[in-house]
């Protein structure tokens, strides 16, 4: 059921709306760990937290690594900051590991094998190399390694939960990899532990309210280890009781946003989404199925108003600029210039202008 008290203070505690932060690496750094196995969504995922970021300020962070981006929880891309990035890869390689060691078993690749790639793709970045995917695999096929049919990608995923490798700035439309330990040389030691609490504090500052079921599915932990790091950190939280649920966030996020919260075209995957096991509080249910068409784990980029998710919206880029459609699951009526707005805001971001702007209103349902 839709919860105006929980969706205008997550629209707030996550920086969607009055946020002050003017930098990528403050977003990340605030959101701790952000979804970005597709780039362009995740890329915006920062943006629009941000006064006025744009797509050129991100790309020059990551390559000044102040942000980076890696494998990390629940064994998906995020954008984590650099100090974290070792203990957040390690929380998450304790569970992850042990069902990627299952699919290499499927893919065939023996600890002999991973051994051999190990050693060609620390010899092909050592000394600061920035290279492709494509070219990395190559030198796996010229070694006699397959790398058809995921072997490349579970080879690649597999290096990264060891430490060994993350991904690197782009390289024309590729993204290149790098060696952790020389792009991040100094990042914090957290034992397990310190580090679930850790993630438990800055997850309920960031993404609060949210109950403990949310942050263990969002962590990609077990229950009994949420309220473990829970447990550790709850002093420092404030909860509430909401539709019968215990609801945890920050001390200073006790007061509830203004109901008008404008229009937001939030990013497929954004973490006011896939921030929390139960969505409910922002997603009607009856609007859930067309949020992840087909159920196939692709979450649509979203429309969003006073908090509920009312639409879905993609943009096309073309020569003369990007080109915007919005659909609304209902008639927008005078939401519709807070949404012009919306996307000129994402057309800065991107760097060109507004070519188009289009309203289907098509019966979803």
């Amino acid at each position: 059921m839709m919860n105006n008290v929980i969706a205008n203070r997550r629209l707030g505690n996550q920086r969607i709306i009055g946020s002050k932060l003017v930098n990528p690496e403050q977003v990340v750094k605030e959101l701790v760990a952000m979804q970005a196995q597709d780039y362009m969504q995740a890329v915006w995922a920062i943006g629009l937290r941000t006064l006025s970021t744009t797509l050129a300020d991100i790309e020059y962070a990551i390559a000044e690594r102040k942000i980076v981006l890696t494998w990390a929880l629940r064994g998906t891309i995020h954008f984590v900051p650099p100090a974290d990035v070792k203990w957040l890869v390690q929380l998450s390689a304790s569970r992850v590991l042990g069902l990627g060691k299952k699919r290499l078993v499927q893919l065939e690749v023996d600890d002999r094998t991973l051994a051999r790639c190990r050693e060609i793709i620390y010899g092909a970045l050592k000394g600061h190399q920035q290279v492709t995917r494509t070219e990395l695999l190559q030198l796996l096929e010229e070694d006699g390694i397959t790398t058809t049919d995921q072997r490349g990608y579970a080879i690649l995923w597999s290096l990264t939960y060891e430490g060994l490798i993350c991904f690197g700035p782009k390289n024309g439309k590729q993204q290149t990899f790098v060696l952790l330990d020389e792009w991040v040389p100094k990042t914090r030691e957290l034992s397990l532990e310190e580090s679930i609490a850790e993630l438990a504090l800055r997850y309920f500052t960031a993404h609060g309210p949210a109950t403990i079921q949310d942050f263990a599915w969002w962590a990609g932990i077990t229950l009994t280890d949420a309220r473990i790091g829970h447990e550790e950190v709850k002093r420092k939280l404030h909860s509430e009781y909401i539709d019968g649920s215990q609801y945890w966030m920050s001390q200073d996020a006790t007061v509830q946003i203004s109901e008008d919260s404008g229009v937001q075209l939030l990013p497929g995957f954004d973490e006011y989404i896939l921030g929390y096991k139960d969505r409910g509080a922002v997603l009607a249910p009856e609007y859930a199925p067309l949020i992840v068409p087909g159920n196939n784990g692709v979450f649509q980029p979203t429309l969003v108003a006073g908090g509920e998710v009312i639409g879905t919206w993609k943009r096309t880029i073309k020569k003369k600029g990007v080109e915007v459609a919005v659909i609304p699951f209902e008639h927008l009526g005078e939401r519709e210039e807070t949404v012009i707005m919306a996307a000129e805001r994402y057309a800065e971001f991107m760097g060109v202008p507004l070519s188009k702007l289009v309203f289907d209103e098509r019966d979803q349902i």
